[in-house]
This record gives structure tokens, C-alpha cells and sequence, in this order.
């Protein structure tokens, strides 16, 4: 936690994206926690987020919800570890489980990435939908969140901001680019932005560098823009240097995470 607890902390449990760092594991997959005064919140559970959580000294039992942005195995393998955790070794409901449609009820040909018993857990499961913000009560405060349409191809994938404790939070998820999805993230405090390649090396429904600079020109978040889910060839480049490019070409600070590096906002 933050040695100031009316300040949020978000820590970073895996930093790692794309399906070679995933094997690989060069950087790890956990995802992040953003822990406050109201809320303890564990962001798109990777491979190892159980692990590093523990590692880094997070205890999954003081959780009070998970969000899984999409359904892929490297953003939510481990959400049924931290949902038993969260339900007091999956004893009694608890908690809050934040899903896309597909995280929560499958696909449209029933295949599933987290089992209806562990969703079961949580005492409040929400399915996502785009455009709606939505309050939630925990047992130390609130939260809102708003969730915002990304381009991916899991089609019932979602960012959001999160508005906690006076500060907002953006996360744009796995997505492509677009201007209008941009200027979904203004307003935020910090924008996590998941950035898979380098420039000029991009793939379908996911960022590259150049596409941070245009959503960071838009969005302007007020105090830092940090970058996760990097893979490969965005590792071999060097994420500080990308970062620095970044920042030199929008004037916003941004940071390339490390695993396990946190950040008091």
C-alpha cells in the first residue's frame, strides 16, 4: 500500500504482453493492482498474478473486486485464484467481479475462460456494457466506473476510467487506435495504455509507439501516462526509450512500468 493511504497506488504485477513474452515470460503477465483508501482493485489477472501479487506483497484476500477487460488467457488466467481469494477461499460470496460480456458468460459458442462457479463467487458480477458508468459500493468506500468500447478482436472488449478517492484512472485495455477513442480518456489523472509494438511494427487491434502519441495529443491526462503490455519487439527496442519519445512528442510524463513498480498518484 501507499505510505499515504488517501493517495491511490497502482502497482504493477506484469508489465509483459503478446503470445511469445507469454510463454516466455520475459516480463511477467499479472496485470496491476490500484490500491486506496476505498477500494483494492486487481486489473486484468495474467498468468502469475496470484504469484507476483504474493511476491510484491499483496494479499488477495484484502481484495474487493477483479476486472477482466477481455477474455484472452493472458489478461485473466488467474482471476479464479484471486475471486476464491476474494470469497474467503471461495466459502461465502464476496466481492465484485467487473467482466466483459464474454469473461462473464462465454462466447457465442459457449467457450468459456473463467467457470461459472469461480464468477459465482462474488457477491456483485457485472457484464460490462459499453458506454454505461456504473457505481459500486465496497466494504471501505466506493467506486465508479465508466466503460468505454475498444476495437479487439474479442468484440465484448472494453477500457474504462475509474473514478477512486478523487482521482481518475484511465485504462485503454487491448485495442486499436482511433481519435475517437482518444477523446473517451480525456479528463483522466493517469492513462495506462497498453502498448504492444514499436513504430512502424503494428499489428491488428492492438497500440504502437506513434499511437500512444496520438491518443496522449488528445487525451492529455493531467499527471502521467504509463505504459504495459509490452511485447517482444517492444522490449528488444527498449521501453525507456520509447517512453522518452513519448513524452518529448506529446509534453504528457510517461513511464514505461517494470514489474513490480508502483506508482502513488
Amino acid at each position: 500500500m501507499s505510505n499515504d493511504k488517501n493517495n491511490p497506488e497502482i502497482i504493477f504485477l506484469g508489465t509483459g504482453g503478446g503470445r511469445v513474452n507469454l510463454i516466455k515470460q520475459w516480463r511477467a503477465t499479472g496485470g496491476f493492482r490500484i490500491n486506496s483508501r476505498s477500494a483494492s482493485i486487481h486489473v486484468d489477472p495474467g498468468p502469475g498474478a496470484l504469484l507476483n501479487g504474493l511476491k510484491y506483497g499483496q494479499n488477495p484476500a484484502s481484495l474487493d473486486a477483479v476486472i477482466v477487460t477481455h477474455f484472452h488467457i493472458d489478461h485473466c488466467l488467474d482471476a479464479p485464484l484471486l475471486l476464491e481469494a476474494m470469497s474467503g477461499y471461495a466459502l461465502k460470496k464476496g466481492g465484485i467481479f467487473i467482466g466483459s460480456e464474454y469473461a462473464v458468460n462465454g462466447d457465442k459458442d459457449g467457450d468459456r475462460s473463467i467457470s461459472k462457479y469461480h464468477i459465482d463467487r462474488a457477491e456483485n458480477v457485472y457484464s460490462a456494457k459499453f458506454e454505461e458508468r456504473k457505481k459500486f459500493i465496497t466494504r471501505r468506500g466506493s467506486f465508479e466506473i465508466e466503460i468505454i468500447r475498444t476495437k479487439h478482436d474479442e468484440p465484448t472488449a472494453f477500457g474504462f476510467k475509474l473514478f477512486l478517492d478523487s482521482r481518475i484512472i484511465g485504462y485503454t485495455g487491448d485495442t486499436e487506435y482511433s481519435d475517437a477513442l482518444a477523446k473517451k480518456f480525456e479528463g483522466c489523472d493517469v492513462l495506462i495504455a497498453n502498448c504492444l509494438k514499436p513504430s512502424p511494427d503494428g499489428i491488428p487491434d492492438h497500440m504502437k509507439t506513434s499511437d500512444i502519441i496520438h491518443l496522449l495529443n488528445i487525451a492529455k491526462p493531467s499527471k502521467l501516462a504509463i505504459l504495459t503490455h509490452m511485447g517482444m519487439k517492444f522490449l528488444k527496442v527498449g521501453p525507456e526509450r520509447e517512453a522518452k519519445r513519448i513524452e518529448n512528442e506529446t509534453g504528457t510524463r510517461c513511464v514505461a512500468a517494470k514489474d513490480g513498480e508502483r506508482f502513488e498518484i
